[in-house]
């Protein structure tokens, strides 16, 4: 079989595979068109083999003047000490990897409270605060449907580097900022630490295991 044959016979093999790559690759624009947060779940069921970290420590939560999303200032070991379960992550508002997917979890987490959401307080903090003022985190919040006790809190860049050496969360820089949780039951209890990915199952078991296992 001469050469031109051969690619003339394969010709139609190859139409059919090229055009079910076209399909694929429309089906999953128009997927992410309707779901902005398709990348989000793809990143999240890719980490899911990587695992959770889990750790208990003790921080002394610094009392340093941060500022709400609705432009009060306000005290962080106030708000962090206020006697409520209260879970820390933190964000940045120009971020397109992490921060939307940990934001994403904070929301899911939030429905899965339930008639709780309001006992519990979920704090976001910014580690980009000279970007971030109040009125941007109040719009980055609205995104993720934060509601009922989800702040998002600004400050200074010194107040922000502080909170997140208190957490030791700090990497020096926010592009280098890894994906991390915290969780504390009540003021005096130790935290729970979740370095990772974590869901909002994962999250619910901290606060309501009973829940989480949907029993």
């Amino acid at each position: 079989m001469s050469l031109s044959n051969g690619l003339r016979r394969a010709s139609p093999c190859l139409a059919v595979g090229l055009a079910l790559a076209g399909v694929l690759a429309i089906g999953q624009a128009r997927a992410a068109d309707e779901d902005p947060h398709a990348h989000h779940h793809m990143m999240m069921a890719a980490s899911a083999d990587s695992g959770v970290q889990r750790s208990e420590a003790s921080y002394e939560i610094p009392d340093l003047k941060l500022v709400r999303e609705s432009g009060k200032s306000v005290s962080l070991r106030s708000e962090i000490d206020d006697g409520r379960p209260v879970y820390v992550n933190f964000i940045f508002t120009t971020c397109t990897t992490i921060c939307p997917l940990s934001s994403q979890v904070f929301s899911q987490l939030q429905k899965k409270l339930g008639d709780d959401r309001d006992k519990v307080h979920l704090v976001s903090i910014s580690i980009d605060p000279e970007m971030d003022t109040p009125a941007r985190l109040r719009a980055y919040a609205a995104r993720f449907h934060a509601a009922g006790e989800w702040t998002h809190y600004t400050g200074s860049f010194e107040a922000s580097i502080a909170a997140q050496r208190a957490f030791n969360a700090y990497r020096g820089d926010k592009m280098n900022h890894t994906p991390l949780t915290l969780y504390r039951a009540a003021p005096g209890k130790p935290w729970v630490r979740l370095d990772g990915f974590a869901t909002a199952d994962q999250l619910l078991a901290l606060y309501a295991p009973k829940a989480a296992g949907g029993t």
